[in-house]
């Protein structure tokens, strides 16, 4: 592994792990909030890295991805919620599903607002040297922080818009529909990895995620008067 490759995984791994984290934390407050108190009886409120990071998917394989220079992703362990502790289960659990995606939204405006304060005052980011690492990093942050926002929100269980689906449809529908949970790793492989392999053309995050990230992602930038090319 050269130089090359270690800093390309650091520039990722880094604004990856930070992202994640933020976005399990934030569900298990929200959870807290409304009635649930598992995340804080286990510590899993706590920004330490440490408590979330789930050996294969914080660090196999987004590192994997980076040495194969495909897009980077990942995800922690899940916060655990119990949605019968909330105060109204099915509403709630989706207002906790919801406050990942929308702290990785904040985080995302921090970062373009922050990219955006940089090049106004140095007239664009430093391409070398610490400083450049660190901008390397910011700019990696934003996009990252959006891609893992939209991507969350696929209605497909065990993603977050899963369970926003599942307190729409009725009582009786939504409990066969939870159960899909349980081939969470198994979806994320197939929709990450095999379907684009298989059916380049029924590429989900090519297709449905990218367009809306991109539209995300720009409309962050121009509300910050930033461009990615200039940075």
């Amino acid at each position: 592994m050269n130089d090359t490759t270690l800093y390309r995984i650091a520039i990722w791994l880094i604004p990856l792990v930070i992202a994640i984290v933020f976005h399990e934390v934030a569900h298990g407050y929200v959870a807290r909030m409304l009635g649930d108190q598992t995340a804080a009886q286990r510590g899993r409120l706590t920004l330490n890295p440490i408590r979330h990071v789930d050996p294969v998917g914080t660090l196999l394989v987004p590192m994997m991805l980076a040495l194969a220079n495909a897009p980077i992703f990942g995800w922690a362990k899940p916060v655990p919620v119990v949605t019968a502790r909330l105060n109204h289960p099915r509403r709630d659990m989706a207002l906790v599903a919801l406050a990942g995606p929308g702290i990785n939204l904040v985080m995302a405006m921090i970062a373009a607002a922050a990219i955006g304060v940089w090049v106004g005052s140095a007239g664009g980011l430093p391409q070398s040297g610490v400083a450049g690492f660190i901008a390397a990093n910011l700019i990696n942050f934003l996009l990252i922080n959006v891609f893992l926002a939209i991507f969350n929100l696929l209605p497909v269980p065990p993603f977050d818009g899963g369970h926003v689906v599942e307190a729409i449809l009725p009582r009786a529908l939504a409990a066969h529909y939870a159960k899909l949970s349980r081939f969470g790793f198994p979806v994320m492989l197939f929709l990450l990895v095999i379907l684009p392999t298989i059916a380049p053309s029924a590429n989900v995050v090519a297709r449905v995620v990218g367009p809306i990230a991109d539209w995300v992602l720009g409309l962050l930038l121009a509300i910050f008067h930033v461009s990615l090319a200039s940075a």
